[in-house]
C-alpha cells in the first residue's frame, strides 16, 4: 500500500505533466489525493519542493541505466544498444517525464535545468564520450552532442505527440505493439549510424 507521500508524488506528477508547473496548484494535488491542502505541508514544504521531488524521482529512474552502462567494464556498441533499449522502455513506462520536461522547456519550472543536466551530463564526461563515439562516430566531434540531443528528442517527442499519431498509426501509440516497433526503429537507427562493425 502506498504512503500518503507517494500518493502525493503520483498525483503531482500527473498534474505537472498535464498542466505544467505554473498551472498546477497544491489544491489540485490535494483534491486528487483526497486530502486537505494543509496536509500536503506535512510532506512537502511548498509547491517548488514538491515539483523538485517529482522531477528528481523521474530522473533517478532514467539515470541508473546510463550510469550502469558508463561504469561497466567496456563501453561497447552492444552496451550502448542495451542502454538505448532500456531508455525507450523507460520512456514508455514513464510518459509523464517527457511531458513534464516539455512543459518546463516551454514555460519553466524551478531547478528543472539543473536536474535534467544531471541526467544528460554523464554522456559528456570521459566515459560518456566513449559511448558517443560508439553511437555517433560522425567524424566531426562537434556534432556528437547534437546527435545525443537529437536522439533524445526522437524518443521524448514520440510520447508527447502520441495523441496526434494515433489515427496515422491506426493503433494506440502507447500499446505494447507500438512500443516494440518504436524500440526496433530506435535500435535500427542507432545501428545504421554506428555501422556493422565496432568503431575503434
Amino acid at each position: 500500500m502506498k504512503s500518503t507521500a507517494e500518493k502525493i508524488l503520483d498525483a503531482a506528477e500527473d498534474l505537472f505533466a498535464e498542466k505544467g508547473y505554473d498551472a498546477t496548484s497544491l489544491g489540485d494535488v490535494a483534491d486528487v489525493v483526497g486530502i486537505r491542502s494543509p496536509s500536503l505541508y506535512n510532506h512537502f514544504r511548498n509547491k517548488e519542493a514538491l515539483y523538485t521531488s517529482v522531477v528528481e524521482r523521474l530522473i533517478s529512474r532514467f539515470y541508473f541505466p546510463l550510469v550502469e552502462m558508463l561504469e561497466g567494464d567496456d563501453v561497447s556498441q552492444s552496451s550502448v544498444l542495451k542502454w538505448l533499449e532500456k531508455v525507450v522502455n523507460l520512456h514508455h513506462d514513464n510518459p509523464n517525464f517527457a511531458r513534464l520536461i516539455q512543459h518546463a522547456a516551454l514555460s519553466g519550472g524551478p531547478h528543472t535545468k539543473e536536474l535534467v543536466e544531471r541526467m544528460v551530463k554523464p554522456m559528456f564526461d570521459r566515459r560518456g564520450e566513449e559511448a558517443q563515439k560508439k553511437l555517433f562516430g560522425l567524424g566531426n566531434p562537434e556534432l556528437q552532442p547534437f546527435a545525443i540531443i537529437a536522439l533524445n528528442n526522437i524518443m521524448m517527442s514520440y510520447l508527447t505527440m502520441a495523441p496526434l499519431y494515433k489515427d496515422m498509426l491506426d493503433q494506440d501509440p502507447y500499446s505494447d505493439e507500438a512500443r516494440l516497433l518504436q524500440t526496433e526503429m530506435i535500435l535500427k537507427l542507432a545501428e545504421f549510424v554506428m555501422g556493422p562493425a565496432e568503431r575503434s
